[in-house]
């Protein structure tokens, strides 16, 4: 029976220049893999020992890259191991079998999400209404499913992000803030579903999770055993839940501390 191991990217298993938080002296620092390439430039790493380990992991599990990223987004990402047979794009809206989004997961989506809460135009005309331009860089919508802005975070203003998240609430959205992102999600629209229905399919007999940010955090209830970095939304928050491991590390080298974890639990006797 597998094991699916159902993993966020950013800012869990990959990390940006600007997020890899390494503390070590320059001569110390791990080697690292660049893993996403945008617009001809280099944009995210993981360590050579993860890489390594993910490998490993991809031979012994079914790995499911769990993201809130487009599904454009998520094809410039070239991860090592095998090519993942599953994926979860835009926050569950898609899954991806062999890198085509299966059509009756995403009708179903599209359903339940005009059954159960406000309709993407609102939350938009809401945004574009209420948001300063002072320290709002974008604002984007990403397939056709929820909205997200780029913002200037020293200057945001945190009581309006609280004021976004009431207002969310009350029309069936949710809101979390990651790094210069905010985004605004449809409460039905969530990693979790996504994975169960893999599961499903596949036939696990359990499942592993790890993710950092509030949008994170259904998945990480819904999985077996799950594990979060000391950054994030979630580590600010001190979140946890009886089956979530808090670890300590933050940057990059949670990361890696994330892919042995999997590998170890993987290999373990059940």
């Amino acid at each position: 029976m597998p094991v699916i191991v159902a993993s966020d990217l950013d800012r869990t298993l990959i990390y940006s220049a600007a997020a890899l938080a390494l503390t070590t002296p320059d001569a110390r620092a791990p080697r690292l893999l660049c893993v996403e390439v945008h617009e001809s430039k280099p944009l995210c790493y993981m360590t050579e020992t993860a890489a390594q380990l993910l490998t490993e992991l991809g031979d012994e599990a079914v790995f499911v890259p769990t993201t809130t990223r487009t599904r454009k987004q998520y094809q410039r990402i070239n991860l090592p191991g095998p090519q993942p047979t599953y994926a979860i794009c835009a926050n569950g809206g898609h899954i991806l079998v062999d890198g085509e989004s299966d059509r009756d997961w995403h009708a179903r989506v599209l359903a339940r999400l005009a059954d159960e809460c406000a309709p993407l135009s609102e939350v938009q005309e809401h945004l574009l209404r209420t948001a300063d331009p002072v320290w709002v860089r974008k604002h984007r919508v990403a397939e056709d499913l929820f909205a997200y802005l780029v913002v200037e975070r020293e200057l945001l203003s945190e009581e309006w992000v609280k004021e976004l998240a009431v207002w969310a609430e009350n029309r069936g959205w949710t809101v979390s803030l990651q790094g210069r992102k905010i985004y605004a999600v449809p409460k039905p629209l969530t990693k979790s579903a996504a994975m169960r229905e893999v599961a499903r399919r596949t036939g696990a007999e359990l499942t592993l999770a790890a993710g950092d940010s509030l949008l994170d955090a259904d998945l990480l209830l819904a999985a077996d055993r799950s594990w979060r970095p000391g950054h994030g939304e979630l580590a600010d928050a001190d979140w946890t839940a009886p089956a979530v491991r808090a670890l300590p590390e933050r940057g990059v080298l949670a990361g890696e501390r994330i892919v042995r974890e999997f590998l170890r639990t993987v290999r373990s006797p059940r």
